[in-house]
């Protein structure tokens, strides 16, 4: 792993989670959560972001997959606030559109220091296979929480949740991938007037 990586250890009665993150990858991701489509999600945040990613979780799927994948949006919040240290020379910002045939979404986020989630998707179904569509909003806004960024995700179109959803996830990685991005012209310095961010 690279300088700019993170382990975190999240356990709660709920869940026993181990996060390992660099930033600097080449998009390599190993999962066990116990939630398939979750995985799958998360494989397209690391390939398109070009991050490692290594993450485990035992939660209380027996109930349902809500902690599951809660709590991964907060531990992997964790870990990016670690690996992004002080975020002196970042772009800050990054964005994306990403479509998967009929679909389209776009993700915008910023490592403000300012945790904020604003998410406009519509599905008709609750579900895809046995993952709740609903769970994506709550994935999002553990991250944003807890990585202390401001992140907009809109679905712009689309009639398969399936391809919706990895729309969603392939715009975030590729959106994170622009914002980690070290900018030689900032020197060193954070992407802040007020410097520090």
């Amino acid at each position: 792993m690279s300088q700019r990586s993170a382990t975190v250890e999240r356990n709660t009665s709920e869940t026993r989670i181990k996060v390992m993150l660099s930033l600097d990858g080449s998009g390599t991701a190993r999962f066990d959560t116990k939630v398939p489509f979750f995985e799958h999600m998360l494989e397209q945040v690391a390939r398109h972001g070009m991050l490692d990613l290594d993450i485990t979780c035992d939660g209380d799927i027996e109930i349902d997959d809500h902690h599951t994948v809660e709590d991964v949006g907060i531990a992997l919040g964790q870990a990016f606030s670690i690996a992004l240290g002080d975020k002196a020379g970042i772009g800050r910002y990054g964005h994306a559109y990403v479509p998967l045939d009929e679909a389209l979404s776009r993700v915008v986020i910023d490592f403000s220091g300012r945790p904020g989630l604003y998410y406009q998707c519509e599905f008709k179904r609750h579900k895809v296979g046995s993952f709740d569509v609903e769970l994506a909003y709550e994935f999002f806004h553990g991250f944003v929480n807890h990585a202390a960024a401001t992140l907009h995700v809109d679905n712009l179109k689309g009639h398969n949740e399936h391809h919706k959803l990895e729309t969603l996830f392939k715009a975030f990685g590729r959106a994170i991938r622009m914002a980690v991005t070290v900018d030689d012209q900032l020197q060193g310095k954070p992407a802040s007037t007020k410097g520090v961010l």
